[in-house]
């Protein structure tokens, strides 16, 4: 038996409803919504962390956030890790990671030393676009050297102190300098060519790897820094989407009525709606090349025996709750992501309503590939759904981080703090989750019911190590 190939396609901050597949007849993406009706979408999926690095080593693990000891940002993965990758090379996989992965801080140290590889053959790594002299940038610098200065994103903060404390000067023009980078404001049109974007790099070098591939199965992740902010794409991503035609948050009327008037105010209506533009157009630069990808796979004859995977680290607040970026308290514009899952022998065109979390895709993957889940492993294998062999019965969604967990259930959702307090939304009446019904006496059953339902959840979650004989 040649067991599947699995390609992986990872993008940066991509809320659920930011796809047409899922329901947004603004955005344009016909290669992910073709993708879709060709496999199985998940419309409840949810992430086990609301930031970067523990929601990407919980997914590739297979492990919840607090079952890793990683919770928050800054924390580097263990690099005897057992991931996804390092368990496929033991079936004679070969595997490889372009682009980001995140399993390391990436503002404190020199890009240009050897990355631990994680079970990884391959890695080309590019935590940011253009700041770093990683994959991306010697890239870029082999085809044309004098653009480099175009494609920074710019420093984030902490890389700017590391740099002064360390006398480090890279030579390169970086974005938003000497005032800084600003992440969220406005669409901003990529300054180099529109072939040297990092999503261009990502899928060039993705591509070639599919083209190399031998009679040996691979595991490809494809990781894609888009939307993450800032929102920079090539103008003809931009001008696919008139500002003025796009919609905005819907805010509740007090929330609404302290927005500021002022044109080039944060959260005003002539910034949300630049603010979505460049979010949309950084998202259909990546479906592009997404298009371009697949049609590799089809021409290397490729398609019928690969596992194809989409989804997203963790989505965007773009504008609710008068916020942007992510993180607490995980609400769904943050916690809920795209996951589409197209198998050789799999169904297709199946919506999937079911609660689904991250932690689901390693074990899905296994049992595709016909290798053992290890018992330590937290998460469900999703393939007897998707092939028609029975309901979902998982009742609830859990992300978690350093001093909080909260709770997804069709209905709710449900916040707990370390220090005892404790929110409720009811999403059913209110989707945005604007209106905390803790203290509502209306739901004090629903209250009861969110923390029962959490303490056995974690009960159930536990993966005690195994033992060797009876005592």
């Amino acid at each position: 038996m040649k067991r599947p190939n699995i390609l992986f396609l990872y993008t940066d901050q991509q809320r659920w409803d930011a796809l047409g597949a899922n329901g947004n007849d603004e955005i344009l993406t016909p290669n992910l919504d073709a993708l879709a009706a060709r496999g199985a979408n998940f419309s409840r999926h949810f992430v086990q962390n609301p930031v970067c690095m523990p929601s990407r080593v919980s997914m590739l693990s297979g492990q919840y956030p607090s079952s890793l000891g990683i919770t928050h940002m800054g924390v580097p993965a263990p690099e005897d890790l057992v991931t996804l990758p390092r368990l496929l090379k033991q079936y004679g996989y070969r595997t490889a990671n372009i682009g980001k992965l995140h399993f390391l801080p990436h503002a404190n140290r020199d890009h240009r030393l050897p990355h631990p590889s994680y079970g990884f053959d391959l890695l080309e790594i590019a935590d940011e676009p253009g700041v770093y002299e990683d994959a991306y940038r010697a890239w870029v610098r082999r085809q044309a050297p004098d653009q480099l200065d175009g494609i920074s994103a710019g420093l984030p903060p902490n890389t700017s102190l590391w740099q002064r404390a360390m006398g480090i000067e890279d030579g390169i023009v970086h974005r938003g300098e000497p005032e800084g980078r600003h992440d969220h404001k406005r669409a901003i049109p990529f300054a180099a060519d529109d072939h040297l974007t990092y999503s261009a790099f990502v899928a060039a070098r993705a591509i070639e790897f599919i083209e190399a591939a031998g009679a040996e199965p691979f595991f490809c992740i494809a990781s894609f820094y888009s939307p993450h902010a800032p929102w920079i794409a090539p103008q003809k991503y931009l001008d696919l989407y008139d500002p003025a035609a796009l919609s905005l948050p819907e805010y509740p009327p007090d929330i609404d009525r302290g927005r500021p008037p002022e044109s080039d105010a944060l959260y005003s209506d002539e910034q949300l709606r630049s603010a979505k533009q460049g979010y949309y157009a950084m998202v259909s630069e990546v479906d592009h090349y997404v298009g371009r990808i697949l049609a590799a796979l089809d021409a290397a004859g490729l398609r019928d025996e690969t596992i194809i995977v989409f989804t997203s680290d963790h989505g965007e607040w773009l504008g609710d709750h008068l916020r942007y970026g992510k993180g607490y308290p995980a609400d769904d514009a943050v916690s809920r992501v795209p996951l589409i899952i197209a198998a050789p022998g799999a169904p297709e065109a199946q919506q999937f309503n079911a609660i689904v979390e991250a932690v689901d895709i390693v074990p899905t993957l296994l049992d595709f590939a016909a290798i053992q889940t290890p018992p330590f492993m937290q998460g469900e294998s999703l393939v007897r759904l998707m092939n028609g062999g029975g309901s979902r019965q998982k009742e609830a969604a859990l992300t978690e981080a350093h001093g909080w967990k909260s709770l997804r259930t069709a209905q709710f959702q449900y916040l707990i703090h370390d220090d005892g307090r404790e929110n409720l939304w009811d999403l059913s009446v209110d989707p945005g989750a604007y209106h905390d019904l803790a203290q509502n006496s209306d739901y004090h059953d629903a209250l009861a019911e969110c923390r029962h339902l959490l303490l056995t959840s974690l009960l159930a979650r536990e993966r005690p190590r195994e033992r060797a004989w009876t005592y």
